[in-house]
């Protein structure tokens, strides 16, 4: 506990500059925030479909929405609609109490996850003196709330396959659960090295420590396996085997319509915009201005300018999702776990530690922390790259023997063993009229033994 205090003084509870601004707003500036971060998901949500939709039409070389309102902007809230009166049909081998709770517990927590999330500094509401950071709350630990109650989610997704009564819809929320489990670990592991760099939990604290550089650049590793991690974690393309229509039909959702149905959906955009936030606001500054426009324009950090910056981080990791939509196939599943287990958790291990000395010999006054933060990133970017290079293709496994003995019957093999390569020219027999007539002649005066001569036994 000492050498993890001497590592990171700020996580000693204390009560900081940033935090100290919580825990004085009004009731009603509480609310008002409250209910400006429902309306703002919800209405992202609308926007990230069709920001989607259109995307992949384009890369698709298809116009995508293009009729309903300017730009085809309508047609996310017109399938809104269209999903929240349908009429609700519930399995007839469904445990219905669970099968309705089910999608409210997989949404409620991506809205929840927000109220941690800092937008802005602290700025003026409009009409009025009140002074009030663009941020719902803050805490010592926040960034630990985020995971915890990003983690909720996992159930709604597992009970509601449980409960649906379906093979597949059980199989696509295991799966979910499995998947969920595996990825977290190695974000986990990644947002460990922000906490050393940071000496921090805190989400505002964190944003702060990243004025003048981000930690997306000296912490390239830690980034890009959170990249990878939060794609896993949120089931999208090209980690949605949960969702695999080709082998499970619609995943955990297939027995769901209408507004049930709505909800997952809700639920998976929700999420995304929150892994996104997260990003932001653990790697690229929070809502800093980007590229460093703050020289050269002072006020690009004050007022709600960077609520604007904030949001464009975060379409950039949306756009993100979107293009590895777009682009890359869905893995197999065991190849998909074994990324999980073998590749990201071990790097992420070992990068852990390589933080760890930079910040014990920063601390003690030793080499100068960027140097060895250029030396350690260029070495973990070098083993990154050792890991999907280099490897040698694995023989294919042998054919299995089958008995042939007493047991169920099985196909005899082929005498030379299981045919590699292409398969043998096909050779038909000749049967021309002069040649089937005469062994039609040949069989008729000849009767086998199976059907019985006329001076065989019977």
């Amino acid at each position: 506990m000492t050498a993890l205090t001497a590592l990171v003084p700020s996580l000693v509870p204390m009560e900081s500059n940033a935090l100290s601004q919580f825990g004085h707003d009004a009731w009603w500036v509480i609310g008002l925030k409250a209910v400006s971060i429902l309306v703002l998901l919800l209405l992202l949500t609308l926007f990230n479909i069709w920001f989607e939709r259109r995307v992949v039409g384009r890369m698709q070389h298809r116009p995508g929405p293009n009729v309903n309102g300017p730009f085809g902007l309508l047609q996310s809230l017109a399938d809104a609609l269209k999903l929240i009166f349908k009429e609700g049909i519930i399995p007839k081998a469904a445990d219905k109490v669970v099968y309705l709770v089910a999608p409210i517990i997989a949404v409620i927590p991506s809205f929840v996850t927000f109220s941690v999330i800092p937008f802005g500094p602290e700025v003026t509401i409009p009409f009025t003196d009140t002074r009030t950071p663009l941020q719902l709350t803050d805490m010592p630990v926040a960034v630990l709330f985020v995971m915890a109650i990003a983690s909720l989610g996992i159930y709604g997704i597992v009970l509601g396959g449980w409960s649906s009564g379906s093979t597949y819809s059980l199989l696509g929320g295991l799966r979910s659960g499995a998947q969920m489990i595996s990825y977290e670990v190695a974000m986990g592991l990644a947002l460990v090295a922000v906490f050393l760099y940071a000496g921090s939990m805190s989400t505002s604290e964190i944003v702060e420590a990243q004025d003048n550089l981000w930690f997306g650049l000296i912490l390239l590793p830690s980034f890009v396996i959170y990249m990878i991690s939060m794609v896993g974690e949120t089931n999208r393309a090209p980690f949605d085997l949960p969702e695999a229509e080709g082998e499970l039909v619609g995943g955990f959702h297939t027995e769901y319509s209408s507004m049930t149905f709505a909800l997952f959906f809700l639920a998976e955009y929700i999420n995304m915009a929150t892994v996104s936030a997260v990003a932001t606001t653990l790697f690229l500054g929070g809502w800093h201005a980007p590229f460093w426009l703050d020289h050269a324009w002072a006020g690009a950090n004050e007022g709600y300018w960077p609520v604007l910056w904030f949001l464009g981080k975060v379409l950039f990791f949306i756009f993100i999702f979107i293009w590895l939509r777009g682009t890359l196939p869905r893995l197999r599943y065991d190849q998909f776990m074994a990324f999980g287990w073998k590749r990201l958790i071990p790097i992420s291990l070992v990068w852990i530690i390589a933080v760890a000395t930079i910040r014990a010999i920063s601390l003690d006054g030793g080499i100068d922390r960027r140097y060895l933060l250029i030396g350690i990133g260029v070495l973990a970017a070098i083993f990154l790259v050792l890991f999907f290079i280099g490897g040698t293709e694995e023989e294919p496994a042998a054919a299995p023997q089958f008995a042939t003995g007493s047991g169920f019957p099985v196909p005899p093999m082929p005498a030379g063993g299981p045919v590699r390569g292409a398969a043998g020219p096909l050779v038909f027999e000749d049967r021309s009229p002069v040649t089937a007539s005469a062994t039609t002649a040949q069989s008729t005066s000849q009767p086998s033994a199976a059907a019985g001569g006329p001076g065989e036994e019977i």
